[in-house]
């Protein structure tokens, strides 16, 4: 028999269900509005957005977002769950459709790649990068039409462009976009391009292009313009603040921060269009997150900027300290003014970042060396966590990219690319001058 107790706390429960939860989630921009000087809100502060951005009291009043390990929705009635699939009521139904986990990791990122600027956006979470970046382009492109993209994209990115879009009879057309002449003459003379694709900076030369330009360009030939912010991160740039149309990023990276988690995230400006064709799309090709994911996915993000701000400094000075070294031929940050995209770079991010290339004089050989000579930093692909790590792009990350390809967008035998990590600076660099000096 259920007691007055257990009666008092179901029905402040009920009262509160998932109706009402949903509701709260769904308007949480209400709640965490993204341009506080335009709102009641106390929330001025990039970091505070990082924190509280998105959330929602639980209605059993868990301070941190709860992992919602269900795959299923209940409905109060069979009306109810007839209302829900056909859009006449919100409400959550299957969790590949969306969770209350994932949702508030969504609104926390468009939270954040949309603060100060005023703007309307919609998140939807994917189970990897690679997941978000095949509904951008699976709900954008059809036969016939064509992709404009750079050199030096990730190697996923790359195969999906260059491999899987020619099947579907979508032709990627890949220049250097850095000469904002040529990506016009591209534009202007080829009516079959539909969108702009760009990766700022690049993986893994770190090569930027201008967004604001390109962005400019691709409004006035009325072609849809998508950005990776994964490198960046929304605390380092802003891609919507330049006219980007869609931002996508790899979440297992800097946002997660811990390398505890696989994900990903679609962000776009039109939010009819990604709460109508796109989510649809999105939900068809089940590339859907989990709630575990999202949870640590959360947890992550509240120390983003605090991670941000030494991942930047400590690369700084590893940047400086391998330009000047006598083993290194070339080193690849936009922090260094000898870097051809510097003030590029400096106009559009608040820092450098935290990813870096060197490219060793003695090639390949020299590269297996020095990576097996590492004893603190890590050797392993991946970005984005608090710790070091090294791989040698020509091998792992892009092995599936042609070598004339890697040769020409600067991805050489020598070259190791660089995640910058939390560590002490001291450290960092001890470990690699140790790890370099046969090779001086």
């Amino acid at each position: 028999m259920k007691t007055a107790k257990f009666e008092k706390a179901f029905s402040s429960f009920t009262d509160s269900g998932p109706d009402k939860i949903r509701t709260q989630f769904i308007n949480m921009d209400k709640n965490f509005p993204t341009d506080p000087s335009t709102s009641n809100s106390p929330l001025t502060g990039w970091s505070s957005v990082a924190v509280h951005g998105g959330h929602i009291q639980d209605p059993m009043y868990a301070h941190q977002v709860p992992i919602y390990a269900s795959s299923t929705y209940v409905f109060d009635s069979a009306e109810q769950g007839m209302r829900r699939f056909d859009g006449k009521e919100e409400g959550y139904i299957y969790s590949r459709w969306g969770n209350p986990t994932m949702t508030e990791a969504e609104a926390k990122i468009t939270a954040l790649e949309t603060f100060q600027l005023g703007i309307e956006a919609k998140g939807i979470l994917h189970a990897s990068g690679m997941a978000a970046i095949a509904t951008l382009l699976l709900a954008n492109l059809k036969p016939g039409d064509k992709i404009l993209s750079h050199y030096s994209l990730y190697g996923g990115t790359n195969e999906i462009i260059s491999k899987v879009l020619p099947g579907l009879q979508i032709t990627p057309v890949i220049a250097d976009l850095r000469n904002l002449s040529l990506a016009e003459d591209l534009m202007k003379s080829d009516p079959q391009l539909k969108m702009l694709y760009l990766e700022t900076p690049a993986n893994p030369t770190i090569q930027c292009v201008d967004l604001e330009a390109l962005c400019g360009l691709a409004k006035k030939y009325k072609l849809i313009t998508a950005c990776d912010n994964t490198f960046a991160t929304p605390y380092l740039q802003q891609p919507f603040k330049h006219g980007v149309d869609f931002i996508v990023h790899s979440t297992t990276k800097f946002l997660n921060g811990h390398g505890t988690a696989i994900g990903g995230i679609l962000l776009g400006r039109d939010v009819a269009l990604m709460n109508g064709p796109i989510t649809k799309l999105h939900r068809t090709l089940g590339g859907n997150s989990n709630s575990f994911d999202a949870f640590l996915l959360i947890q992550g993000m509240k120390t983003l900027e605090v991670r941000m701000e030494r991942h930047c400094h400590n690369a700084m000075e590893v940047a400086g300290y391998l330009e000047n070294h006598p083993a290194i031929a070339r080193v690849n940050y936009t922090g260094l003014a000898s870097h051809p995209d510097h003030a590029v770079a400096m106009k559009q991010m608040r820092h450098p970042g935290a990813m870096l290339s060197f490219e060793l004089k003695g090639g390949l050989q020299a590269g297996i060396g020095f990576m097996n000579r590492l004893q603190m930093c890590v050797r392993t692909v991946s970005l984005g966590t608090c710790d070091t790590l090294l791989s040698h792009p020509a091998s792992m990350t892009h092995y599936s990219v042609p070598k004339t390809e890697k040769e020409k967008y600067g991805i050489t035998d020598g070259l190791i690319r660089m995640n910058t990590g939390i560590e002490n600076i001291q450290d960092i660099i001890q470990d690699l001058d140790q790890a370099l000096k046969p090779f001086s």
